[in-house]
């Protein structure tokens, strides 16, 4: 039945062979009919090898004529041309009984492994379809609950970050917020394309991750989504990913040098921007903007380099209000205080 467990060796299957056996008993004795030839024709070669061996001594003596010893190396290489014949008739219902007995033997079906039937589509007086040459019938599927692997698709921006043996968090929705983890065992390197064509075409990978410790409540089949961490980093500075936005701002150091050296210049009088990542923090009530350097993120946290220290007040809000409406010495509202102080965390 669905759900019983099997050890390996374990008798499974019975598929009724009286076919092969009448197959078997026919292919045992057409083996013992040749080699009865065969020893048959193993005595007349070795009488017509000695008749031959005695007619080249007369021969070579002149007690025989030429044609005498032309008949008996006629005799002789027929004789023996038969031998090799009922040699190869041997070897041939050798192999007819090997073959019926591999048949035969495959009727009967054991476990390979210790496991789980996790599948059962025939039961019990039902017909099997068996061929070689098109796919037959699947009878059970047994599964090793030990070794599970999780199949996830992977967008195809994301896919060449990931490496064989990188770790990963595994939720099943059967198991709600449980998280399992995992390691990455194979990259696919063909697309699994889906919406060809259309405006939602989405080409994603197949990427395998092995469950390290799963649970003997999993199932095949199940549906379950990954986070495979390609990079991890300890004791950073970490921020909210929305409290870090993107402006561009004047070159102030090189507008500096300007006023000192009083150089002018068709240069000087260009407007010299360039994008800087900023966060907000907090002095005073108002908004103060912070130039920074960011490293990896996940989600919810994105890493900060440099350019805070780590006691700062960090300003978090929706998208348009610290990317667009956010400036330098705006009053601000502090809620929660310290909520969104920058730390020491992990990040992936």
């Amino acid at each position: 039945e669905e759900g019983d467990k099997v050890k390996k060796g374990q008798l499974l299957i019975k598929i009724k062979g009286d076919a092969y056996v009448a197959q078997k008993e026919r292919a045992e004795a057409s083996l013992q009919s040749a080699n009865a030839n065969l020893t048959m024709r193993k005595a007349e070669l070795d009488k017509i090898t000695q008749d031959y061996n005695r007619m080249k001594e007369l021969h070579n003596k002149n007690l025989a004529s030429d044609s005498e010893l032309e008949t008996a190396n006629s005799n002789y290489l027929t004789t023996k041309a038969l031998y090799q014949s009922a040699e190869a008739n041997v070897l041939q219902s050798e192999a007819s009984l090997k073959e019926i007995i591999d048949q035969l033997n495959k009727t009967t079906i054991y476990s390979p492994i210790d496991g789980v039937v996790t599948q059962l589509n025939v039961e019990l007086g039902e017909r099997v379809l068996g061929s070689g040459y098109s796919m037959g019938t699947d009878i059970m599927t047994v599964s090793d609950l030990r070794n599970i692997e999780a199949t996830v698709e992977v967008d195809e921006n994301d896919v060449v970050l990931i490496s064989v043996g990188d770790t990963a968090k595994i939720k099943v929705d059967a198991f709600g917020d449980r998280v399992f983890k995992g390691a990455v065992t194979q990259i696919g390197n063909s697309a699994v394309t889906t919406g060809l064509g259309t405006q939602e075409q989405v080409v994603n990978f197949e990427v395998r991750i092995k469950l390290l410790e799963p649970d003997d409540a999993l199932r095949p089949g199940m549906s379950c989504n990954a986070d495979v961490e390609t990079e991890t980093v300890h004791q950073v500075i970490s921020v909210p990913i929305q409290s870090v936005t993107a402006r561009s701002d004047f070159n102030m150091e090189q507008k500096k040098d300007e006023e000192e050296t009083e150089t002018v210049s068709a240069s000087n009088n260009k407007t010299d921007k360039k994008i800087q990542e900023i966060v907000f923090i907090i002095e005073k009530s108002k908004a103060k903007k912070l130039n920074v350097e960011t490293g990896i993120s996940d989600d919810n946290y994105i890493q900060i380099k440099s350019g805070l220290s780590g006691k700062e007040d960090v300003v978090s809000g929706s998208y348009r209000a610290i990317s667009r409406e956010l400036n330098d010495d705006v009053t601000v509202r502090v809620e929660n205080k310290g909520k969104n102080a920058p730390g020491n965390s992990e990040n992936n």
